[in-house]
């Protein structure tokens, strides 16, 4: 495997990252929240908030209380990817645990959910503000 050239930014080029990183966050809470109130009747299960994240080794999680937290890096994943994790997530307010019930829960909503989760495993290092602003052809640097 390739080592990943390591890039150094200016402190502005720093900031301007931040800064697009930021705008991607926002817009994954918003398609988030949209998302979960599109499934949520679909899965059952109560839920309490919705926290965006950048997790370096989850795309999601849902704790004891309730807590849906989202991964922001998946805005950059197909939609149908997006949503395969927010099935996941809010099966989880039923099931807190990878049991057998759990999965035919996830299945009775999204029947190919297994090639969503072969997807991301397969396409996890693209799902980076970096790789999205290269293949739109923008830099990150500023010279």
């Amino acid at each position: 495997m390739a080592q990943k050239e390591i890039i150094r930014l200016t402190p502005a080029e720093a900031r301007r990252l931040e800064a697009i990183k930021h705008r991607y966050r926002e817009e994954a809470r918003r398609k988030f929240e949209e998302r979960v109130a599109y499934y949520h009747p679909l899965t059952g299960g109560t839920y309490t908030s919705i926290t965006i994240r950048d997790q370096k080794s989850r795309w999601g999680s849902c704790s004891s209380r309730g807590t849906l937290s989202f991964n922001y890096r998946l805005i950059f994943a197909p939609p149908i990817i997006l949503d395969y994790v927010v099935v996941h997530e809010l099966c989880h307010l039923t099931f807190m645990d990878h049991s057998k019930n759990f999965w035919n829960k996830v299945a009775s909503v999204m029947p190919d959910y297994k090639n969503h989760r072969q997807w991301l495993k397969d396409h996890v290092q693209e799902l980076t503000p970096e790789h999205h602003l290269e293949k739109l052809g923008i830099s990150i640097k500023l010279d």
